[in-house]
């Protein structure tokens, strides 16, 4: 009996972990998740120093249209400690240079007008104007990027401005990808009658690779206890293993025997879900296994709901499950199933806002239609029609880019 869909996710999430820490440089930090918390070495800014271009003053000097003379120029990168703002003077300073002795304001170039080795204050002063205080953006041993942060852009600099050169972030899984069947053959060798070249394998491992996980293609095992008990055991020394056809009860679908005979634990073998029902999950001394059906459109929505989650959670991922997003239906959909249904749908802003179309044929055999979809309708297992105007929620493929008018391939 097939064990519902929002069950069997949830028996996956409940038994996968993060994986443990590892140092990664930092070039390589960008879409890693921190294992610990990174703390900040001294203090930013490490000193006063100037927002602007502009004059080093002491406010009590900077009455209405005051007239400083100017006594020095202090750039950015040099010491302020030879430097000082007596009364009456001014200092020329520029964007980052240490604020000097005596001066408690900067005033920007643009609200002064030079004047023969002087400089004349066209607005009012306030003590602290254009000042960046020291630590006024981190102060020494403040928790600066936590742990459990998805590492972007801007902690890299974070991270590159403090000098640390790694961080401590979960290892990326290592994804075994095993194809299964005699019919097979690897891209670029003769197809013979009635023989399939194995793609589902280079999806995959191009899913997994998307994510920042580490795929490793096994190649085919054929159907007899041997060849997939040689693969399986290779697949058993990764992280994870995804195998791919053989889940079916066939006569010739040897891969749930040999998987038992590995050592490998069945936690559910059927998913209410179509496509990608004939989906198996089970353990082995902990390590997930995960078998999908061998038809590219089943095997591929079978990674995306099922398999993809368990490996952001092994890499610290904090949301694991691609959002759900409200989007109105241009055309009826039917679910004509008892179980959840993924349909392939292009959605589209307009302007009464996201809406959806089927992309074409849902038979899992066509691969066009996945490529022609930029969205998964998930339709609940408990309705049949889902009327024109009706929203459902629906997981964009392709989140950053929505386009205004529909696409052919």
């Amino acid at each position: 009996m097939a064990i519902s869909f929002e069950k069997a996710r949830g028996l996956i999430l409940d038994h996968v972990h993060p994986l443990e820490g590892e140092p990664v440089d930092l070039l390589e930090l960008v879409g890693r998740v921190l294992t610990e918390d990174v703390r900040a070495p001294w203090d930013m800014p490490r000193w006063d120093n100037s927002e602007m271009d502009g004059f080093a003053v002491r406010a009590a000097d900077c009455g209405p249209a005051a007239r400083l003379s100017v006594e020095g120029f202090l750039p950015a990168g040099v010491s302020a400690e030879s430097i000082s703002v007596g009364s009456g003077t001014a200092v020329r300073i520029m964007t980052g240079a240490p604020i000097p002795v005596g001066c408690d304001a900067v005033v920007p170039i643009e609200e002064t007008m030079a004047d023969e080795g002087a400089v004349i204050l066209r607005g009012k002063v306030t003590a602290g104007d254009y000042i960046r205080r020291r630590g006024g953006d981190i102060a020494a041993g403040e928790v600066m990027v936590p742990a459990g942060t998805l590492l972007r852009p801007a902690e890299v600099n974070l991270l590159a401005s403090f000098a640390w050169l790694q961080a401590l972030a979960h290892r990326r899984p290592e994804v075994a990808i095993l194809s299964t069947g005699d019919e097979l053959v690897s891209p670029g060798e003769t197809v013979g009658p009635g023989q399939i070249i194995d793609s589902n394998a280079y999806s995959l491992a191009a899913a997994v690779r998307e994510i920042g996980a580490i795929p490793r293609l096994l190649g085919i095992a054929r159907d007899n206890r041997d060849s997939l008990g040689e693969k399986i055991g290779q697949g058993l020394q990764t992280d994870v293993l995804v195998t791919s056809a053989g889940a079916s009860k066939g006569d010739l679908d040897l891969v749930g025997e040999a998987l038992a005979a590995a050592g490998v634990e069945q936690l559910f073998w059927k998913v209410g879900m179509k496509p990608g029902g004939p989906t198996a999950f089970g353990l082995k001394e902990g390590k997930p296994v995960f078998s999908l059906p061998g038809n590219p459109v089943s095997s591929m929505i079978g990674f995306e709901q099922l398999v993809r989650p368990a490996l952001l959670k092994m890499m610290g991922r904090a949301e694991v499950i691609r959002p759900y997003i409200k989007v109105t239906l241009k055309e009826a959909l039917r679910n004509e199933t008892d179980k959840v249904r993924f349909l392939r749908v292009w959605v589209e802003e307009t302007v009464r806002g996201l809406e959806a179309v089927s992309a074409g044929d849902q038979n899992t055999g066509i691969l066009s239609t996945m490529i022609r979809a930029n969205g998964i309708a998930i339709l609940p297992a408990d309705r049949t029609l889902f009327a024109v105007g009706e929203q459902v929620n629906v997981q964009l493929l392709h989140p950053d880019h929505v386009p205004g008018s529909r696409q052919e391939v």
